[in-house]
């Protein structure tokens, strides 16, 4: 496996349309590879993600795949084609020094969401059971990330103080829409910062590699991690 990761210019316009667009980035992403490249199997998929700094000032697309990647395309599109860099590192020895009890920060884009099973809205609308929803509540997708922390093997750490329950920041929330095959697609993704603890190291291996939830092709599931400072 690789992460790789480049800066878009968000100063020319065919960045904006990509970063507006998770099905055109997602298209730009695929062809980052040639036809006969490994995309998905038992070793992992591609994934990627968008990180905005603070301040607006610079954009980040990281990508994690089995094969390495060639972002030439993207540079001419949406970068800085006089200095077409980006960076590529292998993944594997941090993927296979992960460890039970080891802790880490991590930082997570994801879709929320959960298959509505019964309406709990003040009016029944039966148009929405059997379909899948977002979370659209810091609480609740804060509650989706525990559930799916423990099938994933990890555990988030909590906060100082206990009070406050895990520590964990639920930032950049936004409902994002595109078309996709001649229909709408709404998805509703969350930016998680916080600190998790190894639980189980082969599942979380696993997720390293394969990602957590839904729109995975739409720049949601890929959780990256980094020593605690």
């Amino acid at each position: 496996m690789y992460i790789s990761r480049m800066p878009l210019n968000t100063a020319r316009y065919a960045a904006k349309q990509l970063i507006a667009s998770p099905y055109r980035l997602h298209a730009a992403v695929e062809k980052s590879f040639p036809p006969g490249a490994v995309r998905s199997g038992d070793g992992g998929r591609i994934l990627w993600r968008l990180d905005f700094s603070r301040d607006g000032d610079s954009t980040w697309l990281y990508v994690v795949s089995p094969e390495r990647p060639d972002f030439t395309h993207i540079v001419e599109q949406a970068g800085w084609p006089t200095h077409a860099e980006w960076e590529v590192k292998d993944y594997e020895p941090l993927i296979t020094h992960i460890a039970k009890g080891q802790e880490w920060a991590f930082r997570l884009r994801a879709n929320p969401a959960r298959q509505v099973y019964v309406d709990k809205g003040r009016r029944f609308n039966h148009a929405v059971v059997g379909k899948v929803m977002g979370h659209v509540t810091a609480d609740y997708q804060l509650s989706w990330l525990e559930k799916h922390s423990e099938r994933n093997g990890f555990v988030l750490l909590s906060s100082s103080d206990e009070s406050h329950g895990p520590s964990c920041l639920v930032s950049q929330r936004r409902k994002e829409q595109f078309d996709h095959g001649g229909s709408k697609v709404t998805l509703v993704t969350a930016q998680f910062d916080g600190q998790l603890r190894v639980t189980d190291a082969q599942a979380f291996q696993r997720c390293l590699r394969q990602g957590i939830g839904r729109a995975k092709s739409f720049g949601c599931g890929l959780l990256t991690v980094a020593p605690i400072r």
